[in-house]
């Protein structure tokens, strides 16, 4: 009914604008300035039953996600929505994401330095310690604000923001208000005088506050659970430094097993960058800084901040085997790196220059000590615990050292050689009992350019481990046509695991063709079972053997 409706209405309007003349130009001028722009993308998988590596019979055979992004501006208007389909999701996703619906909507008004939001939004305060939104597909994130979101800038150099709504869960809402505000001045905009100085600073502050029914008979909670924090930002030529400080009041929580003791995180970064060069330090602590809209939220639901991942990234295969995941309820991370190029012409520069990078990661625990010798650290209903906080705890959770040589020899032929040594504590990091495993991992990443439109590109990976799975060796070639073809083999071999009917291949076939902005993608083999982290967020990804089908575009 609702659809014939809009129908006549828009009948209605068409009509009134065809016999006015004056209002017929001004519809004209309105569709001139209307732009409609999108994107969609289908991800479909046929199941097969594999006893091997542990993939279960899917009732269903056929699983899938798909979502499309409808956006609409005009002038300082825009409108969008998303369309989102899970019938049924795909193995590893949230059962709680089945369903057809627009969980996402949203229209703003941007005019005179001022612009509102109502509808869901995305933001972020700093570098998100206290608040942060957003979506990631591929991990089954999306924790939008449904609401309101206010943006004012009352003067060159002054930001400010405002939030208040619930956050997205899946199909529904979370049952907690968030409200906040945030604030960020420039200083070298704010006063004129110093805008062609050297010396660059920007300071700001954030508070954001929850608000959800005590429902526990038990304990007493605390309804309204605030976090606020400062920051500050200096450049001076070459150098850059960051630092953030955020604190949380009591939030007793699943996660933090019900203690009232006060959260922290603090988070400092600095870079030196000049041509051919560049530095990065950086160091993170959090004290019992999760931080969700539903107290009795578990594993990535809800999350209204977001703690950043110092740990090195990468797309190889193997060495996403051994991924850290951030600790909010403690952690101490460092990460150096260092990147130099020999220019080209030098003498191991050569015709084309040579990279070379080192980058150090290292998480370990926070030190916590009991209150009193009568109560356990993380004793329910208690403070918890006591933490002295530039005393670094003796538990390590992870390490990453890596060193990555790259070079393009001729116009044909380009070498990357990596070498990773990780420590990964699986017992913190995924709750399985076990000694950390140590590994060392040698990619060997190979492009030969045939000519303009053909290459060919292929990897070799070893990674030589003791504990965990032992020891894996990976393969990879890829032929591609550009811009329209795309082919690829891969196995995946665990050859070295100490339960002999694990040994086990993980082969993988995959083509892609792409016109235009539209891909389409068909693989087929093994996934085996893991964990998937993006920035520091992780979910599980179950084993799985089938037919891939994934279908993207945008206009």
């Amino acid at each position: 009914m609702r659809y014939k409706i809009i129908f006549v209405l828009t009948f209605i309007v068409l009509g009134v604008f065809s016999f006015n003349p004056a209002r017929s130009q001004g519809f004209e001028k309105f569709l001139r300035n209307s732009q409609i722009s999108g994107n969609f993308q289908f991800d479909g998988m046929y199941y097969n039953k594999d006893s091997i590596i542990g993939a279960p019979d899917v009732p269903q055979k056929v699983l899938m996600n798909a979502f499309a992004n409808i956006n609409y501006t005009n002038g300082p208007f825009s409108a969008g929505f998303r369309f989102e389909n899970y019938l049924y999701a795909l193995q590893g996703y949230d059962a709680r994401y089945k369903g057809i619906g627009i969980p996402y909507r949203f229209v703003s008004f941007e005019k005179d330095k001022f612009t509102i939001t109502v509808g869901n939004s995305y933001d972020q305060f700093g570098s998100g310690l206290v608040y942060r939104t957003w979506q990631d597909p591929s991990l089954g994130f999306d924790n939008s604000l449904d609401g309101i979101n206010v943006k004012v800038n009352p003067w060159k150099g002054i930001t400010l923001k405002g939030i208040w709504g619930k956050q997205r869960y899946y199909f529904d809402w979370g049952p907690g208000v968030v409200r906040g505000a945030d604030a960020e001045f420039s200083i070298n905009d704010i006063f004129t005088k110093l805008n062609d100085k050297a010396l660059r600073v920007s300071i700001g502050g954030s508070f954001v506050s929850k608000y959800q029914e005590a429902d526990d008979p038990v304990y007493k909670l605390p309804k309204n659970v605030a976090a606020y924090g400062g920051r500050a930002s200096v450049s001076y030529k070459n150098f850059l430094f960051n630092g953030e400080y955020a604190h949380k009041i009591n939030d007793p929580s699943t996660i933090n097993n019900r203690i009232y003791k006060p959260g922290n995180a603090t988070l400092l970064q600095m870079t030196y960058a000049k041509k051919g060069m560049g530095f990065y330090l950086a160091a993170i602590r959090t004290d019992n800084m999760s931080f969700k809209s539903d107290r009795n939220a578990e594993g990535i639901d809800l999350n209204i901040n977001y703690i950043p991942s110092l740990a090195k990234q990468t797309t190889y295969s193997l060495p996403t085997i051994y991924t850290y995941g951030t600790q909010p309820n403690g952690e101490f991370g460092m990460q150096a790196q260092g990147i130099y190029t020999f220019q080209k012409k030098s003498k191991l520069g050569g015709k084309y220059g040579t990279n070379l990078s080192l980058t150090y990661s290292r998480y370990n625990a926070i030190d916590k000590k009991q209150i009193d010798e009568n109560t356990p650290i993380d004793s329910t209903g208690t403070l918890g615990y006591k933490s002295d906080f530039f005393k670094i705890g003796k538990n390590a959770y992870y390490e990453n050292f890596n060193f990555e040589f790259s070079k393009k020899f001729s116009k044909t032929f380009k070498l990357i050689v990596d070498y990773f040594y990780i420590q990964y504590n699986s017992t913190v990091i995924e709750g399985h009992e076990m000694p950390n495993i140590h590994s060392h991992t040698v990619v060997v990443d190979m492009t030969f350019n045939i000519n303009d439109k053909h290459s060919i590109r292929s990897e070799l990976q070893h990674m030589y481990a003791k504990q965990g799975y032992g020891s894996w060796a990976f393969g990879m070639v890829e032929y591609t046509i550009a811009p329209k073809w795309f082919f690829s083999v891969s196995d995946m071999y665990n050859y070295g695991n100490a339960i002999a009917e694990k040994r086990i291949h993980y082969y993988n076939v995959a083509t892609a063709f792409a016109v235009g902005s539209t891909r389409i993608a068909l693989s087929y083999g093994r996934q085996r079972a893991g964990i998937l982290c993006v920035g520091g967020v992780c979910r599980f990804v179950p084993a799985a053997n089938g037919l891939m089908l994934s279908i993207s575009s945008s206009f």
